[in-house]
């Protein structure tokens, strides 16, 4: 464990409440994991190869914030989550039991998580903007990239909406 970099937190920061946000983060990542990899399993309709392709792609980034964020916990000196059930508890964004398999109503549903999650790291990088440079930078790499995942289900929402008034004539 990294002991100089909670060191270098000490009085500037509450490590428990960095430590309490991100393994709620961490939680969320594996619900989004499964989210996505579950979805692209299951999605039928329009787009279904684009966008199976890139809940596949997007399902890798998740994992691989999760990879991230438990790292910082450990070199925090923190324990991560270590359970499923764990996960329920810490996330603010969770994974619903999907009640139907297409396409649109699937990027509609992981629209919604990504926005949970860039305001996860919204908040992460507000709680230690100029005291826990690590954390900060971290959160916001992450962020980013939850913001470009928002973007591309919006996409193919935008796609399927501009389909179905094609189709309907309108």
């Amino acid at each position: 464990m990294a002991k100089e970099s909670v060191a270098l937190l000490k009085g500037k920061i509450d490590v428990s409440l960095v430590l309490d946000q991100l393994n709620a983060a961490l939680s969320e990542e594996w619900l989004a994991y499964y989210q996505y990899w579950t979805a692209a399993k299951m999605v039928k309709g329009a787009q279904r190869e684009s966008i199976e392709k890139e809940f596949e792609k997007h399902a890798d980034a998740e994992l691989k914030h999760a990879g991230w964020v438990i790292d910082r916990i450990i070199e925090l000196e923190g324990v991560p989550v270590l359970t499923p059930q764990d996960w329920l508890t810490h996330a603010r964004c969770v994974y619903d039991t999907p009640t139907e398999f297409t396409s649109e109503y699937f990027v509609k549903v992981i629209r919604a998580a990504e926005e949970c999650a860039m305001r996860r790291y919204q908040e992460i990088a507000e709680l230690t903007e100029g005291k826990d440079f690590v954390t900060c930078d971290l959160a916001k790499k992450i962020l980013a990239e939850e913001a470009d995942h928002e973007q591309d289900m919006q996409d193919f929402i935008d796609d399927i909406d501009t389909a179905r008034k094609y189709f309907q004539g309108k």
